[in-house]
């Protein structure tokens, strides 16, 4: 049986099953134990599952030479043959759901019943400075320290569990969204009152969706929700529905978080993903993203202040600086180049807006970033 210190010599395969009604825990153990007495005929090993009852779904991690070959033995063993399957990282997948072999207490049990969802809450921290002026900067990279200092703390107390860090965004995954919450609104209260701009979004979701990444559409809603959103705490629909069944007091009564409708978040996804496309058409208009959104212009403008405190075309341009940032960071070419590259008509408009946006201009921004002292 596969432990955390497990070396892989397959590729490692998550794969989701979205089992009936009348499925239990004991029955999702014995397909399991199936696979398990076959998997060697088809080079496959089963490492472990995750059985969902509330939600009806279960996932499979499994070493397999490639996917048709974990179908096949699914096939033969059972005949469930997952709805879904995708290529994972032993690492990742234990940072988000806490294993990759079967809990300790299961394995003296004949069957090794696991009744363990993979349901998780996902919550992603964004810390940027107010500006890019050199104070900022620096004001931004102690307050990133001190982010990380706090972090190990926070989430021991909390339940949660880093999946991923950079410098400015961090991942980290909790079972329990009211645990959640809680981190959220702490870490919060570790950074009120300073010239720093701290977003968290917190989402849900299972870790094999339709996409092509583990946990990929929860995380990506948590992302956007930080770019979309203003400093605070930013919270899905579901995890709100989850909240108030755990809590006397309602999510909503708390100061400082915002949560989302489904009708919002349809917004913000289609919203982001439009604008993912169409960034570089230097003719993108407001038009555009009403219509591909499918608001009136003035439901979408008002849907637009509330949501995001901008107007259509203020989003619009600070989503190109963004990008624009980004390329300046990566040293993707030169002003002029990036000006183009990031959707604006001529070098001279980017360089004012983007010192609009920053109070630097790109060429400014670029020498301070050199500076050692910025990191």
């Amino acid at each position: 049986m596969c432990d955390m210190h497990y070396i892989c010599n397959m590729p490692i395969y998550m794969d989701r099953h979205d089992v009936s009604e009348r499925e239990t825990a004991e029955n999702v153990a014995q397909l399991h134990q199936q696979d398990l007495a076959i998997q060697d005929r088809f080079g496959c090993k089963g490492l472990t599952y995750w059985f969902d009852d509330k939600r009806k779904t279960a996932f499979c991690l499994i070493e397999a030479p490639n996917e048709q070959a974990l179908r096949e033995m699914h096939d033969y063993a059972h005949g469930k043959v997952p709805h879904r399957v995708i290529e994972v990282d032993p690492s990742i997948v234990e940072s988000f759901l806490g294993r990759i072999a079967d809990p300790e207490k299961a394995q003296n049990v004949e069957l090794n019943i696991i009744n363990d969802p993979a349901f998780r809450v996902i919550m992603v921290i964004d810390i940027q400075a107010a500006t890019l002026k050199k104070d900022d900067l620096a004001r931004r990279r102690d307050g990133q320290e001190r982010l990380a200092v706090m972090l190990p703390a926070v989430l021991g107390e909390y339940g949660g569990s880093m999946v991923k860090q950079s410098n400015d965004r961090f991942l980290i995954s909790f079972r329990s969204v009211s645990r959640a919450v809680g981190a959220a609104v702490e870490l919060r209260k570790g950074f009120a009152g300073e010239r720093l701009l701290l977003k968290i979004g917190v989402s849900t979701g299972v870790p094999v969706t339709e996409k092509n990444l583990i946990f990929e559409e929860a995380i990506r809603l948590a992302e956007r929700m930080t770019m979309a959103g203003k400093e605070g705490i930013l919270v899905s629909a579901e995890a709100r529905e989850l909240y108030d069944s755990e809590n006397p007091v309602g999510l909503a009564e708390k100061e400082g978080v915002c949560c989302l409708t489904p009708a919002d978040e349809q917004f913000i996804t289609r919203l982001f993903d439009h604008a993912e496309r169409s960034w570089s058409d230097i003719n993108l208009k407001v038009d555009d993203l009403n219509k591909e959104v499918g608001y009136s212009k003035p439901q979408f403008y008002r849907k637009m202040i509330q949501l995001t405190g901008k107007s259509p075309i203020t989003f619009i341009k600070d989503y190109r600086l963004g990008v624009a940032l980004s390329l300046l960071n990566k040293d993707a070419g030169n002003v002029s180049q990036i000006a183009y590259e990031s959707g604006f008509s001529s070098p001279s408009y980017f360089a004012k807006c983007f010192h609009k946006r920053y109070c630097q201009s790109p060429t400014e921004y670029l020498a301070v970033k050199s500076t050692p002292a910025i990191g």
